[in-house]
């Protein structure tokens, strides 16, 4: 299979891979490596008063194809300075054009955006009860 040159990018520099740590870290994983792909992310954030709150860092562990890990890559390098939102930054359907993956790829975007707003949906829950 070809790659775009982007998702080749982060592919093979995928400098957001890692993990967070600390008391102020929400993390969520969804998918799994019996199936095929399996996505963790960590993020980091502050409070910003009554405004959603602002993400200071995220990273990423991924199992998956190629496309997976750099769009994972992508998510979580992008995140910085952005408000911690229930959502992808963008839609399913422009990351599939964006990073150039098949049709048949597709669920694996949806893994993405369900560990990504469970890790959000985590952070904005410990910042309430905080």
């Amino acid at each position: 299979m070809r790659y775009s040159r982007l998702t080749w990018e982060h592919f093979s520099n995928a400098s957001s891979a890692g993990v967070l740590t600390g008391t102020d870290v929400a993390r969520a994983a969804a998918g799994s490596a019996a199936d095929g792909t399996w996505v963790q992310f960590d993020i980091r954030a502050k409070r910003r008063g009554f405004a959603a709150a602002l993400i200071i860092e995220a990273r990423f562990q991924a199992f998956g194809c190629p496309h997976t890990i750099a769009v994972a890559d992508w998510l979580a390098g992008r995140a910085a300075g952005r408000s911690a939102e229930l959502r992808l930054p963008e839609p399913v359907g422009a990351l599939q054009q964006l990073f150039g993956m098949p049709v048949e790829k597709l669920g694996r975007l949806f893994v993405l955006e369900d560990a990504w707003v469970g890790a959000v949906q985590a952070l904005l829950k410990k910042q309430e009860n905080a």
